[in-house]
């Protein structure tokens, strides 16, 4: 299944959703909030009709997660060999305060594991892509970029601009390394800073959920790192039957 997607199809549909949400990014928009008090404004909603229209023109087949739609059922979706998992816009937080700092984000999970990932910045012009087997791209250049070759002298951390816990902190506090330079970004450009190889590590001790991470997860992997649980040191897993993701530390 995977050898019969175009990687280009679904970032066309990524930028066309990105310029959807700079249409709407560049007035006043109104910013609703769901039951759970996350955000949700105009763009979100027609950026995941975008994404979702496309796809299921492309692969009818297919099921689609999303932020955004109702979720199916654990009964029927365990059932699932691949599927779409979509964060129309990660970041929202970011969207509102108006600092560049979200995406697009399109992953395909087979089973437990995203193997294809389109992460789209569309205020800074991003594109991030993978597939497995592949290779991993930052505007089409070959990941990672950089590596450090002296970690143990100084490390480069990233962490989330609008969710950065006590715990996440302490654990970076505790790294083994001489200089730590500690950075904040915002949405899933935190695990492509780890695929560029811009940042040495993420760790997240903070709830997100399945879609906030699989697109970038699969860009973290072909650019030969991972993100790993932090309580069992294990490969992360999708479609479980809880979508919230365990605390996790990309390396």
């Amino acid at each position: 299944m995977l050898k019969e997607i175009n990687l280009e199809d679904i970032v066309a549909i990524a930028k066309e959703a990105g310029d959807a949400i700079m249409e709407i990014y560049k007035k006043d928009f109104a910013v609703e909030y769901k039951e759970d008090d996350s955000p949700l404004t105009e763009a979100d909603t027609k950026a995941n009709e975008i994404i979702c229209n496309a796809l299921e023109k492309l692969y009818p087949n297919m099921p689609i997660m999303s932020e955004e739609n109702k979720q199916t059922e654990y009964e029927v979706r365990k059932n699932w060999e691949y599927y779409w998992c979509i964060d129309p816009i990660d970041g929202t937080k970011e969207f509102i305060k108006k600092n560049d700092e979200f995406t697009v984000n399109i992953a395909l999970v087979h089973k437990h594991t995203p193997v294809l990932g389109v992460v789209y910045a569309p205020a800074i012009d991003e594109m991030y892509k993978a597939k497995k087997g592949e290779g991993a791209f930052k505007n089409g250049e070959k990941l990672p970029l950089k590596t450090n070759p002296h970690p143990e002298e100084k490390l480069h951390v990233v962490a989330s601009k609008s969710h950065l816990s006590q715990e996440t902190q302490e654990f970076i506090d505790s790294l083994e390394t001489k200089e730590i330079e500690q950075v904040s970004k915002g949405s899933s450009l935190k695990l492509c800073m780890v695929a560029t190889g811009e940042a040495d590590i993420y760790p997240r001790l903070a709830p997100t959920m399945e879609w906030d991470t699989a697109a970038a997860d699969a860009i973290v992997r072909e650019a030969g790192k991972m993100t790993y649980s932090y309580e069992t040191n294990q490969p992360m897993n999708y479609n479980k039957e809880n979508l919230l993701n365990p605390w996790f530390v990309v390396r």
